[in-house]
């Protein structure tokens, strides 16, 4: 059986900007929009982006591999060709990260590819990419 699609709000503090962003850079298509949001078709899955008028608050990180990752994110799973794909694109348009695109878990359970970076108006992301789509939940343990 298939997962359902999940649908995510989430604040914007620029809808041109959010829109260039998810659209144009990530390939995000464009759903239903109005003056203050935007729908985006995020690999399957609904996103709405709300705009919001007061920035956004910088939020905690925790320490994950020596790196300082954002508590709140989102993002998605992809199969490493997309994720080398739009690890690229993202490397080309200029974009700075978060965490650098790198494998985690190398050669162990769980071996996963990810990055972090902030959307325009500051909402962490994380893209993870495996070669294995059973290890998404795996822990190795019998």
């Amino acid at each position: 059986m298939q997962n359902p699609p999940f649908h995510l709000a989430f604040p914007v503090t620029d809808l041109a900007a959010t829109r260039s962003f998810y659209a144009d850079l990530i390939g995000c298509e464009m759903g239903r929009s109005a003056e203050r949001w935007i729908d985006f078709d995020f690999f399957g899955h609904q996103l709405s982006a709300h705009l919001v008028d007061n920035g956004l608050p910088e939020g905690p990180t925790n320490q994950v591999d020596g790196k300082n990752v954002p508590v709140q994110h989102f993002g998605a799973i992809l199969d490493m060709d997309t994720w080398n794909a739009l690890a690229e694109r993202l490397r080309a348009d200029g974009q700075e990260f978060i965490i650098e695109p790198y494998i985690r878990f190398k050669g162990e359970v769980g071996e996963q590819a990810t990055m972090f970076l902030l959307d325009p108006s500051g909402n962490a992301l994380e893209f993870k990419g495996f070669k294995d789509k059973s290890m998404i939940f795996a822990t190795g343990k019998s």
